[in-house]
């Protein structure tokens, strides 16, 4: 299938149940990117900074462009003036360095949480309780110019579905807790963005309302790296 099939079989199973289609495109060239926009996407995934920016150049702006990787704090310069969201926050410090750089531009930037729910050391994010001191701390009340979204986790690489729906559960749950305490009357505490091509399908089912898709949508396939194309 073509990947203006693949956004449009995705489109229709993911559109009645309002979870939002995010299009992981690391490695794929401009080309591809624009065509599954010709397709109607327009929520793009990236992990590496200085590929994003360079695709921001080169493609249409109402693109919604989403960091989904981990991110230094001396890189949220170059992207600080465009990025749509930023999904994977996971410290303090990243937090008040996108501040930082979002007042600069007199933007405020969409933030998720990451949180770290996989069983490995690979993974980035906070832990549970880490995301509670965050919420109450000092620090969080002064910055003015980011706005937390929501949540973001990864699920452990395995075979194990019912590991893995009993991850994306266990932040779902917290997820809702979260917003009963601390996000109670705030509308735009809306997101929980869990589920990758491996384990969308397990994701949705346990309430995910963001996936983030690569193979799915552009396929297995290996190319060159586009700026080398």
């Amino acid at each position: 299938m073509s990947i203006a099939d693949n956004i449009k079989r995705l489109k229709n199973e993911t559109k009645p149940i309002n979870v939002s289609l995010v299009a992981v495109s690391k490695t794929k060239p401009v080309e591809d990117v624009q065509e599954a926009y010709d397709a109607g996407q327009r929520l793009f995934g990236e992990n590496i900074v200085q590929d994003l920016a360079d695709k921001y150049e080169h493609l249409p702006k109402d693109i919604q462009w989403h960091l989904i990787g981990h991110l230094q704090t001396n890189k949220v310069k170059y992207i600080a003036p465009f990025i749509h969201m930023i999904q994977s926050v996971d410290s303090i410090k990243l937090l008040q360095e996108i501040d930082k750089q979002a007042k600069k531009n007199n933007r405020v930037i969409d933030c998720l949480l990451q949180v770290y729910i996989a069983d490995e050391e690979t993974k980035f994010g906070f832990g549970f309780d880490e995301v509670i001191e965050l919420l109450r701390s000092d620090d969080l009340a002064g910055l003015q110019h980011v706005r937390i979204k929501g949540l973001m986790g990864i699920a452990t690489n395995t075979d194990n579905e019912k590991q893995i729906k009993e991850e994306f559960y266990e932040l779902r749950t917290f997820f809702d807790g979260i917003k009963l305490s601390f996000f109670k009357n705030d509308v735009a505490f809306d997101t929980v963005s869990m589920g990758m091509s491996g384990d969308y399908k397990i994701a949705i089912e346990q309430g995910s309302t963001m996936v983030r898709l690569g193979s799915t949508i552009f396929g297995e396939r290996v190319v060159k790296h586009w700026r080398n194309n």
